[in-house]
């Protein structure tokens, strides 16, 4: 493998632009920015017909996209509606990052199979991505396996390999010389090292991608046995060298992808449309930036107030509901407090897991929402301190109970006409859209931030809510002053979100 510049752990770096490494191996070529390759990458679609389809395990993963639909049900019916034209795009709700493995397992054989006999139906191509955490978060083997196993039952071929693409690029995750880094507090971190490896559910060790491959297959992977593209494959040798590797796929084989930022991904995208000519079928497991490239979509400029709301923002008030737990998301509530203008609400988690008082708690809480509502925004938040279970299928278990109050509290507040809703965490954003509020199919209009916290506009969703804006903030993304600026913008006040400096994680 060619040698590659690592970011510094300790110095200035950016993503796209990482820092000066000691000791210093051989440099990585400058980015190449092919002229047209957006519009080559859509013509190859056009031209064959070819839509694609993502399985995303919470709601957070139309991050860096525009103009496509978000399908929040499973039902074949409505992959179908939203995948009937060439090119298109749709994103699938399955929130398998807060299912156990099992249940993963049998929601990927269920919607994998609906998309494989679509794709049959067609009779044109689909791009298949199973999209998940830019910090390595969730059911990796288990849904790359079984995916694979149900396209070989329906239509008796497997995928030859699995581009393996984390890389979030506005949120400060890329991935150079195999190893996935994170930007935190303005340092690469590698990602093994920061607090989303210590997730109680998904935890990890390995930052460098051949090994998180082993470490996640048990060692029934080697890391011999998975392939790279590394940053000098696609900045010197280019799409033909990206082809060549792919070409070398076989038997559902992972190729890490390095990429610091999107022109490596559209060079990738490039190589893999020359073996898709050729025959070659590759499943992708991807952070949000792959989607982008893959679509050959063009960057679209930040949301404004006008944006949303194209004939003006109506009367009334709104609600932000934060069920996310990771150290960003306390340090943004504690900011959005700061800033004030809003009611705040408490859900206290540890009457929530105490039977003799949940049901109580919650219709309390669920009333002094409504309340609020008819004079002021409302900030609806879980107590901050992190109750664990004794493994990580209890601490999973106890996320649901949790994510299951705040949703009857949120279908109360429907009865208030909420102008508009922000969520805040993954599987807070996707229980509050089909449980909460309805949605079963939306577009996404854009993002507040670069490439972050994605606007939608429901399309069909509960009496109400149709048409009304709704945020999916992930729990790990923005800086400290993110929730507070995304409430300002919706309460209508001065400050707009407008892109920072720096994204941290």
């Amino acid at each position: 493998m060619t040698h590659e510049t690592h970011p510094a752990r300790h110095g200035t770096a950016r993503p796209g632009v990482p820092a000066a490494p000691d000791p210093a191996p051989a440099p990585v070529p400058e980015p190449v920015h092919l002229t047209g390759a957006r519009q080559r990458i859509r013509d190859y679609r056009a031209a064959t017909g070819r839509r694609t389809a993502v399985l995303d395990d919470d709601p957070t993963g139309s991050q860096s996209v525009h103009g496509v639909s978000v399908v929040t049900v499973l039902e074949a019916a409505e992959y179908a509606a939203a995948l009937a034209e060439p090119e298109s795009t749709c994103f699938i709700l399955t929130n398998t990052r807060s299912l156990d493995e099992a249940d993963a397992v049998a929601l990927n054989q269920a919607a994998g199979r609906a998309l494989f006999e679509l794709e049959q139906r067609l009779g044109a191509p689909l791009d298949l991505v199973s999209r998940s955490d830019s910090t390595l978060r969730g059911h990796v083997m288990a849904e790359i396996r079984t995916l694979d196993a149900v396209r070989r039952e329906v239509t008796g071929r497997g995928f030859d390999g699995v581009l393996l693409a984390p890389s979030y690029f506005e949120a400060g995750r890329f991935t150079a010389g195999d190893v996935h880094w994170a930007m935190v507090g303005g340092e690469p971190v590698p990602a093994g090292e920061t607090e989303f490896a210590r997730d109680a559910t998904f935890g990890y060790r390995s930052s460098d991608l051949k090994d998180f491959v082993a470490e996640k297959s048990g060692g029934t992977v080697g890391r011999e046995q998975v392939l790279s593209i590394s940053l000098e494959d696609i900045r010197s040798g280019g799409e033909d060298r990206v082809a060549e590797i792919l070409r070398s796929a076989s038997e559902l084989q992972l190729i890490v992808v390095n990429a610091t930022e999107f022109a490596d991904l559209e060079i990738v995208v490039l190589g893999l449309q020359q073996v898709q000519r050729e025959g070659k079928v590759f499943l992708h497991r991807t952070g949000p930036s792959f989607v982008r490239a893959l679509a050959g979509l063009d960057p679209k400029p930040t949301l404004q107030a006008q944006d949303i709301w194209p004939d003006g923002r109506p009367a009334g008030h709104g609600l932000a509901v934060v069920g996310s737990h990771v150290g960003q998301t306390a340090r943004q509530v504690a900011a959005a407090q700061a800033r004030g203008g809003v009611t705040e609400i408490e859900l206290s988690v540890a009457d929530l897991v105490t039977p003799a008082r949940r049901g109580a708690h919650i219709t309390d809480t669920a009333a002094r929402v409504v309340g609020a509502l008819a004079d002021s925004d409302v900030l609806l938040y879980t107590s901050r301190s992190l109750l664990k279970g004794a493994d990580a299928a209890a601490s999973l278990e106890i996320a649901r109970s949790v994510s299951a109050a705040l949703i009857e509290v949120v279908q109360a507040a429907l009865a208030a006409n909420p102008a508009w809703v922000i969520a805040k965490g993954g599987i807070t954003s996707h229980d509050v859209a089909v449980r909460g509020l309805g949605i079963r199919r939306a577009t996404v209009l854009g993002q507040l931030f670069p490439g972050m916290v994605s606007v939608l506009r429901p399309d069909e969703a509960a009496p109400g809510v149709q048409g009304m804006p709704y945020v999916v903030f992930a729990g790990n993304v923005g800086d400290e002053n993110a929730l507070a600026d995304t409430i300002e913008l919706f309460r209508g006040g001065t400050t707009s979100a407008a892109p920072r400096k720096e994204v941290t994680a």
